[in-house]
């Protein structure tokens, strides 16, 4: 069966059911830094793993704190609270590495916490505040839940080798 005549089918199907356009909604990974809740698109998420130990690096930023050896590839470790201008925080039983990659590039971020799977309709995600617009905010958008704000960041960016 062609891919076009599998969209057309699955289409009918949603309308039949009355299910959302799975075009209309974004998926994201949610996380704390500090008292601020983030986001990434899921797809950009290779991995989500418990603290391990990993290897100092002399002459890079403060918030580099490391590399690690994942399979055999040696990936950066990024405190996002140090990246962010928060004091660094020992790591807890909450604590987690996020590994996102964005085609060739891959690394580590340290969170705070891992919150949950968000589903959130493009038509709730607004565009970046005007104090963090253009090319060099790491804000890709906001999304607006019934309870909450979430900032969603831009992985090509956060993964942006600046050292």
């Amino acid at each position: 069966m062609s891919d076009k005549l599998k969209q057309i089918i699955k289409k009918q199907s949603q309308k039949e059911s009355g299910q959302e356009n799975v075009d209309d909604v974004v998926q994201l990974v949610g996380f704390i830094i500090g008292d601020e809740e983030y986001a990434v698109p899921i797809l950009s998420i290779q991995e989500i793993i418990k603290p391990f130990p990993w290897t100092r690096v002399p002459q890079v930023p403060k918030y580099v704190i490391g590399v690690f050896n994942m399979r055999g590839a040696v990936i950066p470790l990024i405190d996002l609270r140090m990246k962010f201008g928060l004091s660094p925080k020992k790591h807890n039983e909450e604590t987690r590495f996020i590994v996102m990659r964005d085609g060739d590039d891959v690394a580590g971020f340290v969170i705070d916490r891992l919150t949950m799977a968000i589903r959130i309709k493009k038509s709730n995600i607004g565009p970046a505040p005007d104090t963090a617009s253009g090319d060099d905010t790491m804000i890709d958008g906001v999304g607006k839940r019934e309870d909450r704000i979430i900032t969603i960041l831009k992985v090509k960016k956060l993964l942006l080798r600046d050292f």
